[in-house]
């Protein structure tokens, strides 16, 4: 079955998910999510007093929203601790190894090295730029495209 065509799409249904975060050191955070970690720049925007924003495209998002042991449960398989705060970001990569190299020869702290987790995806977790923490995820059966009850 293919998607609603874009006009066919109620007013009311979310179109977009933007994660919108405060940064201390906006050229930081530019260079380290687009520069090494890939997102393409959608837009930059300045504004008074030296307002800027840039925004990054990071293709298909989704929100997962979890309970405090299914958190403590993705904590223990990808890091084997209680470390995450309560919100974190997540980004399917095609080569886990190398991004997660990339990722650290920029800057982000490795909390863990990548792991395979029980739903077949490679995870490692990093403190990046923008105080972030970050799962990078390689699905090793090929993309997912169906609501799934973990972590990715």
């Amino acid at each position: 079955m293919s998607a609603p065509s874009p006009s066919a799409i109620p007013p009311n249904v979310v179109r977009q998910l933007r994660l919108v975060v405060e940064v201390s050191d906006l050229d930081e955070a530019v260079s380290f999510y687009r520069d090494a970690l890939g997102l393409q720049e959608e837009d930059a925007i300045g504004g008074p007093d030296g307002a800027r924003v840039v925004i990054l495209e990071a293709g298909r998002a989704t929100l997962e929203l979890v309970n405090p042991a299914q958190r403590r449960m993705i904590d223990a398989i990808e890091v084997g601790r209680d470390v995450a705060p309560r919100m974190r970001l997540a980004f399917e990569v095609t080569d886990v190894q190398e991004a997660t190299a990339t990722a650290v020869a920029a800057d982000a702290r490795l909390i863990a090295g990548p792991v395979e987790t029980p739903w077949r995806s490679l995870n490692a977790r990093l403190d990046a730029p923008g105080d972030l923490q970050l799962t990078l995820f390689e699905e090793l059966d090929g993309p997912r495209r169906q609501a799934t009850s973990h972590d990715d």
